[in-house]
């Protein structure tokens, strides 16, 4: 059984975070800035098609 330790919790928490600001900002972008978002993470391999 694997444990658990603060820094994962931590870890985990801030990765939610994260997250949920990224979601809120993106939710603000136009079309073409979503899309110029979109081609950069394609670009750099972090979205492969």
């Amino acid at each position: 059984m694997a444990t658990t330790n603060r820094y994962d919790i931590a870890d985990e928490r801030r990765r939610d975070d994260l997250i949920r600001m990224i979601e809120h900002s993106v939710e603000k972008l136009s079309l073409q800035e979503l899309e110029a978002v979109y081609y950069d993470l394609v670009s750099k391999g972090y979205i492969e098609l």
